[in-house]
């Protein structure tokens, strides 16, 4: 069931990809968090790249990049632990805008240079300028979709936090 304050009001009409992300900041009106790594995080070879093993109080670029804000009157506290999710759809909007649209334009530049040039150093040189036309078109999407919000993940309700002790309480009291 979702919170009552969530930013998707029918969030349970809707598929969503769920994940927790921790209240980093509370600043101008909204609250910034920032997702928490899943359990394989930080175990691969590329961990120094994705700055997961980097300390919390020493907020990389790469970590500044990852946060996002969340309405500030949800009554959320820095450290706390929020469920967000995105629709099944961003991530087909994103994968296709990050990879499908440069390796399209990837395409057509190469067979439109081979056309026109009739050897293979007008097709590379096609296919790269294809390459760039379709990165920059990617970067304009990506940016119209952020400034839509559409990118952007949802608080659907805070999280469960395990009692540190390690005891499960079934009882309210």
């Amino acid at each position: 069931m979702s919170d009552p304050l969530s930013t998707f009001p029918d969030a349970n009409d809707r598929d969503m990809v769920e994940g927790f992300a921790r209240v980093v900041a509370i600043s101008g009106g909204k609250a910034w968090a920032e997702p928490e790594p899943v359990a394989g995080c930080g175990t691969c070879h590329s961990a120094g790249l994705c700055s997961i093993g980097k300390q919390m109080g020493d907020p990389s670029a790469r970590q500044l990049a990852k946060r996002f804000a969340l309405p500030g009157d949800l009554g959320l506290a820095v450290g706390e632990r929020v469920v967000v999710g995105v629709r099944e759809d961003t991530l087909t909007k994103g994968a296709l805008t990050a990879y499908g649209l440069p390796l399209l334009t990837l395409l057509a530049g190469g067979i439109a240079g081979q056309e026109m040039g009739h050897s293979d150093s007008m097709a590379a040189m096609g296919a790269v300028g294809g390459m760039l036309v379709g990165l920059l078109g990617a970067r304009i999407i990506s940016g119209y979709l952020s400034a839509r919000g559409v990118l952007t993940p949802r608080y659907l309700r805070r999280a469960f936090e395990a009692p540190v002790d390690g005891s499960c309480h079934t009882e309210h009291g």
